[in-house]
């Protein structure tokens, strides 16, 4: 049997269904129960136990999209989640990826794909100007520049270990580096630490709006420098997990210039509302910070993976990250006439990532974004004040964004019970998490297409069992 190859007009046929598909999914998910009822294994026991040896049609591929994988999937763009950080997407999003799988290009250097390599620095200068960072973070200006990653957390491992192979031409050895973060930073950068090899890690107490208290920091530095230790990095949160605490970045930064240390900014969701001049007070320092991430595909209307790295200065991440064999070698990349974005990250290979950045900024423009991060954040202003008002309800902690922390007065079964009942309506879904043993309720109000009906909807199911 010769292979199978699809002609244009069968892509095209199946290309106009599979759209329509997408299209009949959204409609439908504002009535589809957010999780599943399935149980392990249950997904791959309807699944035959061999792979086909004809070619089946393209209709079957669709009908499972309907039979497997909607009933058995959680349904992360329901204008009913609530839970963890968004994940949004939007059509214009959807549809970029499309044409990005189309054309099938590996960028990963300048020659191998010029309008992937060119677009993304361009992009990504587009939006240091929308959030105002440090002009010399700019791929145009330097010394430093941007590049799309996979998610903040490989911006983060990423980091850690070019701030030890900074220390370690330095004169340290890796066995003395540390690494900071506070106790409530994202699990990142302990494990970033762990990847690049950097044995101490200090997590530092927060004050009682969960954020890094600098007089803790300053003495964990002092007590590792006595002990002979070296201060590597430390980590700033801006918009922690947990709460969406702020760390103190100015101050933060001053101590690591002091020391030496390499300064990371974690803003994984919360870089998005930096669009909105209003929210920039919590930058402050950023002319003290050596790397920053933050994470278009949570809060920006870009579909997963598109992550964002900053760095103040581009030649200790190329150092670092690259090792040229003959087999990548050619004229531009030799003339530094370009950028070759593989020495900005682990992998070699690299889709098309800017694609879908490019089109959902020329698509909703600034003000569309800015106005749809103030709903959001109006949205859970007002479900918090509807909590303070409660009288079994406390917020558990402040609301600089759009997650609300809320908790019942009666304690932590109560609290888990209320969880328990809202994710159980199947319309709405929540994250229960802790602090120090305390029970709380994570609300996050950022979904895309989440609005005052769907969060009025979830504040009558909370004031129903609580």
């Amino acid at each position: 049997m010769p292979p199978r190859h699809y002609t244009p007009d069968e892509f095209r046929e199946h290309g106009h269904a599979l759209v329509e598909w997408i299209a009949t999914y959204l409609e439908r998910l504002p009535d589809l129960p957010i999780t599943p009822p399935t149980q392990p294994g249950d997904v791959r026991s309807s699944l035959p136990a061999h792979a086909p040896t004809e070619p089946e049609p393209f209709q079957a591929l669709l009908e499972d999209l309907d039979d497997v994988v909607v009933p058995n999937l959680v349904h992360w763009q329901s204008p009913g989640w609530f839970a963890y950080f968004p994940a949004n997407h939007s059509p214009v999003s959807v549809l970029a990826e499309f044409a990005t799988a189309a054309l099938g290009n590996q960028g990963m250097l300048w020659s191998t794909g010029p309008a992937a390599t060119e677009i993304e620095a361009h992009v990504l200068d587009w939006l240091a100007e929308l959030l105002d960072v440090p002009r010399s973070w700019r791929n145009d200006t330097g010394p430093g520049g941007g590049v799309i990653q996979m998610s903040a957390s490989d911006s983060t491992h990423l980091v850690h270990v070019v701030a030890r192979e900074r220390a370690v031409a330095a004169g340290a050895a890796t066995d003395d580096l540390v690494a900071y973060a506070s106790t409530q930073a994202h699990s990142a950068a302990e494990q970033g630490a762990r990847i690049a090899g950097i044995r101490h890690v200090r997590l530092v107490e927060v004050d009682d709006v969960q954020a890094l208290r600098p007089r803790a920091l300053a003495a964990a530095i002092a007590d590792d420098v006595d002990a002979g230790l070296t201060p590597a990095i430390v980590t700033s949160a801006v918009g922690t997990t947990g709460t969406t605490a702020v760390d103190p970045v100015r101050i933060v930064g001053e101590l690591a210039r002091e020391h030496g240390l390499w300064h990371h900014v974690d803003a994984a969701y919360a870089g998005s509302a930096m669009i909105c001049p209003e929210f920039r007070e919590h930058h402050d320092g950023l002319d003290l910070v050596d790397s920053y991430s933050w994470n278009p595909h949570k809060w920006l209307l870009t579909n997963f993976d598109c992550s964002v790295l900053w760095v103040a200065d581009r030649q200790p991440l190329i150092e670092t990250m690259s090792i040229a064999p003959p087999y990548l070698r050619n004229a531009a990349s030799d003339a530094g006439a370009v950028i070759d974005y593989r020495d900005w990250h682990v992998p070699l290979g690299r889709r098309f990532r800017a694609l879908k950045l490019w089109w959902v900024l020329r698509a909703y423009g600034a003000d569309g974004l800015r106005a749809m991060i103030r709903e959001h954040v109006d949205l859970a202003h007002c479900l918090a004040q509807q909590v303070q008002a409660h009288d079994r309800l406390e917020l558990v902690a402040p609301v600089p964004f759009a997650l609300v922390c809320l908790a019942h007065r009666d304690g932590n079964d109560a609290t888990d019970a209320l969880a328990t009942a809202i994710n159980a309506t199947g319309h709405s879904h929540v994250t229960p998490s802790d602090i120090d043993g305390r029970r709380f309720i994570r609300v996050s109000i950022g979904q895309a297409y989440t609005d005052r009906g769907h969060v009025a909807r979830l504040w009558h199911v909370i004031t129903e069992h609580a």
